[in-house]
């Protein structure tokens, strides 16, 4: 599975960033080991569903040590069977425009 997330403490600094928190968060997930990519929005991660959740779960209460309400975004992609989707999703989405 692949779960697109966007954790952010409820809470920000005095200039009304988050990214303290959400750094705790993505922390997290690089250290899992599993695959994932970080955008300006959301990280991605892939793996079997009780991995992807640990790290999602872990990832909210790093940002719960700074903030007492933390906001939580979740999608999911649940293909069993299917592995490197990360990439192997977009490079699709490439060959088709190429074409």
């Amino acid at each position: 599975m692949i779960a697109a997330f966007s954790i952010s403490p409820g809470t920000s600094d005095d200039t009304g960033g988050v990214a303290e928190g959400v750094a705790r968060a993505i922390a997290v997930v690089r250290a899992s080991g599993l695959p994932h990519e970080t955008n300006a929005m959301f990280t991605n991660v892939e793996g079997e569903w009780d991995e992807v959740m640990d790290v999602v779960k872990r990832a909210v209460e790093a940002v719960a040590e700074v903030s007492p309400r933390v906001s939580l975004v979740l999608k999911a992609d649940i293909r069993p069977g299917r592995t490197d989707q990360l990439t192997e999703k977009v490079r699709r989405i490439d060959e088709l425009l190429e074409d």
